[in-house]
């Protein structure tokens, strides 16, 4: 008889709670306008600029993950970037819901016309979904 017990078994992490992304766009826009220190023009301007500094990241992250800064080696990893991606994804939907109410609407307009110029896909009624 061994004294070697079997490993424990692999299990998968627990699936995400799900939330839905326009609400959760709408609160966090919500959130920003209730706790932003500059107002007017010049706060929509920030706030689209945030946009900058999030891609800025996606770049840090992928110079880390390919350890591209001899300096500094390998600092960052896959998933790392694919955090500071979705990031940018929803810095960009914050700020389009901060330029218009609709932005569900311009979103899921201007994602069929892309679509359609790439893939010739029909272009499907955004009302539907």
């Amino acid at each position: 008889m061994s004294d070697h017990l079997p490993p424990p078994p692999v299990t998968a992490p627990p699936p995400a709670p799900a939330v839905d992304l326009w609400d959760a766009v709408d609160d966090l826009c919500a959130w920003l306008d209730a706790n932003r220190p500059v107002e007017g023009r010049e706060g929509l301007l920030l706030r689209i600029l945030k946009l900058s500094e999030e891609v800025g990241e996606v770049a840090e992250a992928v110079i880390g993950a390919t350890g591209q800064n001899p300096r500094k080696g390998t600092t960052h990893t896959w998933d790392d970037v694919r955090s500071e991606l979705c990031d940018v994804a929803v810095t960009a939907l914050v700020a389009l819901r901060t330029l218009t109410p609709d932005a569900r609407e311009v979103f899921a307009r201007h994602l069929a016309r892309v679509t359609h110029r790439s893939l010739g896909a029909p272009r499907p009624d955004p009302s539907d979904g």
